[in-house]
């Protein structure tokens, strides 16, 4: 007969029990899960040569018959516990052939199992009234705790209830019953000498006596009543044992200590959140050196009646927001492609039909990378995404422990980095592990019954890994949720929030030196509300759940003394970040991979010799007879210029050339911006083409003189890099060409579709 299925805790106590197809209570333990006393006093009991019988005991036949010969009547029964298996996994009216006939059967089982199996049989089948079987499921509807640790009073009353489940089993109407039967019993193990280890626990540094221990007991309150089986980690069990098909018990990571405390980091905050239209969430917490998942809460209350409250959100794919973009920055820093301090683009920019925008609609203009990761800048991220490819990106995520990402190339763009991807959060979870364990895959594991999963590959190096936790810990961020109720949290935790388009998803994952916490916050049917914002939802139950761990970092394990070996100091400019220039006036010294040190030079610091009549820039070809000034300036890139418009004037801007001087190649060519590689643009019917102009704009390095644009081999137009050029568009496929002062040029393909007629009108 089947039993209950069973979700253990890490230390192989029931955490979730179901009940068995029969609808009995019937949990299986083995004897090294009982309390040694109560397997003592059990043989004592009821079959006291039990380990040497062949499964019937002819000494116990014998006394029984002399003593119900003497009395006139059966007052004693000579079964032993294998007899008593027999009879309860095969039951039969009880007459003496029936004896007969279990007495066989009980040679025969001893035959096939050991003692132990025996007695394990034993455990797991006796009855206790009602539905309920075994000495697991008794204790821990009479007691509220396993049997694994039992008391004198305990031990004697689960001896007790066995005689006769209907007449002791726990009930107002068999207290006095139960309670006579109890003692009586604890007289005789004490008598016999057995309890001795209580006696002992119960001594302390004084003696205590046998009557004294026996009054203690008969002074203990019988149960009355039963209490509920465990069904703790309700999400977490029903996901576990719905994956295991064989029906077996699961011994699994989570440890109880702290799901309840996770549990309740998302739990008491439930009912606010309910008023603001945020019904579910999940907590996911790893021990990030070994990958056990040490608690799994799917959701606030399994038992709550709105829809999805049973469905273990913990694993279910969400948009992830901001939280991929620690992963990129860690991967462009292993190519070489940028180091924290680098100066990055941050405005507008359009691929195709897609323009990025930051979460506030805003954009600063050029900001630091270590920068953009705190404030969570959606634009340089896209843009870097570009730079290091979306293919290669997801790679690094799927060797990092991201299983669920769709595998056909292409599917896929650039906002995958700003949340349009879905993820669950024990995804999530895994990826932030391996950032915690400096770049390397942590494979999580849920089970104990389970062999260890080998070593993770090394996916991002320790020293990017380094680098971007670094910028992780800062907490002069704006995602810093509650400063002021959070001063005693410990320094050294890395996090990053995460917010999805809509405010459908809010999210928050940090790391200490041993957990790595993952939460979820938002509805299961994709409601949105204002309120699920990362920062302001989920980082304060982020913070809960790492305040009550009290798992962070001790010192200050960022400082440069203790960067892995691979990181070596450089010399960067201070303004843009990049290997310096001689015309760079100001310079500081960063931690960069010695191996893959960015060679990018200091683009916005520009040397210039200035006529000093005219004041016009002159090269070294023309400044004989010349009275030359030697200044530096500032020189922004194009984007900027552009993005920045009128309030250009307000800057301090490089002086046209003289025209007696040529002005010599410097930086890049131009690259085209807009359109973008494989734009396709839909003419909207009804409307003239010439108010449908689409702009041509090109990013080009100071000296590039005028840009030139060509479209299907025709000039359409001249200007500077910082001003567009606009184009009449007309249906076709065609190549556009931009061309700088010196011959540099780029080119870029635009598709032009008229719109389908059913589009037109309303």
């Amino acid at each position: 007969m089947a039993d209950s299925t069973v979700l253990r805790w890490r230390d192989g106590t029931v955490a979730h029990a179901t009940l068995a197809p029969d609808e009995r209570w019937r949990i299986a333990v083995t004897v090294d899960q009982v309390d040694p006393a109560y397997i003592d006093a059990l043989v004592a009991l009821e079959d006291e040569r039990f380990w040497i019988h062949p499964g019937v005991d002819p000494v116990a036949i014998l006394r029984a018959a002399g003593t119900n010969l003497v009395r006139g009547r059966v007052v004693s029964g000579a079964s032993t516990i294998t007899m008593q298996v027999v009879r309860l996994a095969e039951p039969r009216p009880r007459t003496l052939t029936s004896k007969g006939i279990e007495a066989l059967r009980a040679v025969q089982l001893e035959l096939l199992l050991s003692k132990t199996e025996i007695l394990e049989a034993y455990l797991r089948l006796t009855p206790y009234g009602g539905n309920l079987e075994g000495i697991e499921a008794a204790s821990h509807a009479y007691f509220g705790h396993g049997a694994q640790h039992l008391s004198p009073a305990e031990i004697a009353t689960l001896l007790a209830v066995p005689q006769s489940p209907t007449r002791r089993a726990p009930s107002p109407q068999n207290a006095e019953r139960l309670r006579a039967a109890r003692d009586e019993i604890a007289a005789r193990l004490l008598d016999q000498g057995l309890l001795e280890r209580h006696l002992a626990a119960a001594a302390g540094d004084g003696a205590v006596t046998v009557q004294q221990v026996h009054a203690r007991i008969t002074e203990t309150p019988v149960p009355t009543a039963r209490t509920p089986l465990p069904r703790d980690a309700a999400h977490a069990a029903a996901w576990m044992l719905g994956r295991r098909r064989d029906g077996r018990d699961v011994q699994s990571t989570l440890d109880h200590g702290i799901q309840q405390l996770a549990q309740r980091a998302l739990s008491d905050g439930a009912a606010a959140r309910a008023a603001q239209g945020i019904d579910h969430g999940a907590v996911v917490v790893v021990e990030h050196h070994t990958g056990q998942v040490v608690a799994l809460v799917g959701g606030p209350d399994f038992g709550d009646d709105r829809d999805g409250a049973q469905i273990p959100a913990f694993a279910v794919p969400r948009s992830p927001g901001s939280t991929l973009k620690p992963f990129l920055y860690a991967r462009a820093i292993d190519l070489g492609m940028l180091l924290p301090e680098t100066l990055v683009l941050d405005v507008p920019v359009r691929y195709g039909g897609y323009s990025p925008e930051n979460y506030d609609g805003d954009f600063v203009g050029m900001v630091r990378m270590e920068t953009a990761l705190s404030r969570s800048l959606n634009v340089p991220f896209v843009r870097l995404l570009e730079q290091v490819g979306v293919e290669p990106f997801l790679g690094d995520l799927r060797s990092l422990g991201a299983f669920s990402l769709h595998p056909t190339p292409g599917h896929y763009g650039l906002s995958l980095v700003v949340g349009g991807v879905e993820l669950s959060p024990l995804e999530l979870a895994t990826l932030y592990a391996g950032l915690a364990e400096g770049g390397q895959a942590v494979a999580l594991r849920t089970r104990l019954d389970q062999p260890p999963p080998a070593p993770g590959p090394q996916v991002l190096s320790a020293e990017a890994a380094w680098l971007t936790s670094r910028t992780l810990v800062r907490r002069d961020r704006p995602d810093f949720p509650r400063r002021g109720e959070l001063a005693r949290l410990p320094r050294q935790v890395q996090w990053k929030t995460g917010t999805s388009f809509g405010n459908r998803d809010a999210w928050a994952i940090g790391s200490g030196e041993r957990y790595t916490v993952a939460v979820w916050l938002g509805n299961l049917d994709q409601r949105p509300s204002a309120w699920l914002v990362g920062a302001d939802a989920a980082g304060p139950v982020l913070f809960d759940v790492l305040e009550g761990l009290g798992d962070g970092r001790e010192g200050e394990p960022f400082r440069p003394g203790a960067a892995p070996r691979g990181l070596v100091p450089v010399e960067l400019c201070g303004l843009s970040g990049k290997l310096p220039t001689d015309a760079c006036p100001h310079r500081t010294t960063a931690m960069a991979l010695e191996r893959a040190v960015p060679t990018g030079r200091c683009d916005l610091h520009v040397a210039l010799q200035l006529d000093a009549q005219s004041g016009l820039r002159v090269g070294p070809l023309c400044r004989e007879d010349r009275d030359v000034l030697d200044e530096v300036r500032v020189q922004w890139p194009t984007e900027v210029r552009r993005w920045l418009g009128s309030s250009m004037a307000a800057l301090p801007q490089a002086p046209d050339w003289d025209p007696a001087c040529a002005a010599p190649a410097t930086g890049d060519g131009p690259r085209i911006l807009a359109p973008g590689r494989g734009q396709i643009a839909v003419l909207v019917p009804g409307v003239a083409a010439s108010d449908q102009e689409l702009p041509l704009e090109a990013a080009a390095s100071a000296g590039s003189g005028p840009l030139t644009w060509f479209v299907a081999g025709r000039e359409v137009g001249r200007a500077p890099p910082d001003e567009p050029v606009w184009w009449t568009p007309t249906v076709g496929r065609h190549e556009v060409v931009v061309v700088d002062a010196h011959g540099r040029s780029d080119r870029s393909i635009v598709q032009v579709q008229a719109a389908s007629p059913g589009l037109a009108g309303g």
